[in-house]
């Protein structure tokens, strides 16, 4: 009796993989997603296909995968997902919700302490060269005390909230799904607030909403001018979110303290992008939610709920 084949088509923990193969047909080859023909051919007999955000599952290799029963998302988001023509279709979609939140939030965390600190954390070179430039590097600023402002209060952004707490900030959040008097804000500790009031008032904005329709642009010149001056804006969510020429002029013109940015509009970002010279910001390739443990977590889970959705 034939086995049920299973695409993975970007990388995954190799565990998870090898639990995979003892029970079904498997195909893993991460480099699938950067041939659109491979991958099409690859797909047209499967019926489960694991990817994590680069993988379209859309279009032409959508179409060819006419025997695809479900498709397992190593990560949450799912713009990279046609999920309206699978549901047509009756294919399931299953996301690794919260796996990866420990990740994301640490990482909210540890990119704010840098930033606040500045130049403090790149010294090594001038300190190792037998240079002594305290004064010049004693203008870093604690986090502690601070006011971080959450967009979207998910799992992800009440994690964060509560690491958050715990080092001393306050923490506001923003999210127009709950009500100002969900049971979630008096749990976790945290204010809500209209969107342009936890702009003015936070020293950190972090954002934790998907990519849809209405959060599209949704910081764009406008938006970015009524954060409070010198704060810091992270954005751990997805691409597209925010306008990219206008957050690198803000920082330009040193109407914010720093930036860091871990998803785009364009992945990998263009070498032409005007963030790769915009002043105090951290740019990183997606990996916010990518750590051994999260890999291993989100990995192991995906596995488990394909293996079930097709036994």
């Amino acid at each position: 009796m034939n086995r049920p084949l299973i695409v993975i088509s970007e990388s995954m923990d190799a565990p998870a993989v090898e639990q995979l193969r003892l029970r079904f047909d498997l195909d893993y080859r991460p480099a699938l997603v950067d041939n659109p023909e491979l991958l099409s051919a690859a797909v047209a007999q499967a019926e489960g296909w694991i990817v994590r955000n680069r993988t379209q599952v859309r279009g032409e290799a959508l179409a060819a995968a006419r025997r695809l029963k479900v498709v397992g998302r190593l990560g949450v988001g799912l713009d990279n997902i046609d999920v309206e023509a699978c549901e047509a279709r009756g294919i399931l979609v299953i996301p690794a919700t919260g796996a990866n939140a420990e990740s994301v939030a640490e990482y909210v965390i540890a990119t704010a302490m840098i930033l606040l600190r500045g130049a403090s954390y790149r010294s090594t070179p001038a300190v190792g060269a037998g240079r002594w430039p305290r004064q010049m590097l004693s203008q870093g600023r604690e986090l502690s005390g601070k006011a971080l402002g959450l967009v979207g209060f998910g799992g992800i952004g009440q994690i964060t909230g509560r690491k958050a707490r715990a080092l001393g900030m306050r923490v506001s959040g923003h999210d127009p799904v709950l009500g100002g008097d969900a049971a979630v804000w008096r749990d976790n500790g945290v204010e809500p607030r209209a969107l342009d009031a936890l702009l003015a008032e936070s020293d950190i904005v972090s954002l934790h909403v998907p990519l849809t329709e209405s959060t599209r642009g949704l910081f764009g010149k406008e938006r970015l001018a009524r954060m409070k001056r010198g704060a810091i804006l992270i954005n751990s969510a997805r691409g597209g979110i925010i306008d990219e020429a206008a957050l690198a002029q803000a920082l330009q013109e040193g109407r914010l303290g720093g930036a860091a940015i871990d998803t785009f509009a364009d992945e990998p970002l263009p070498a032409n992008s005007p963030l790769a010279d915009a002043p105090n910001i951290l740019l990183t390739p997606h990996i916010a939610g990518v750590t051994v443990e999260s890999n291993e977590r989100v990995s192991a889970l995906i596995a488990e709920r394909v293996a079930a959705a097709l036994e």
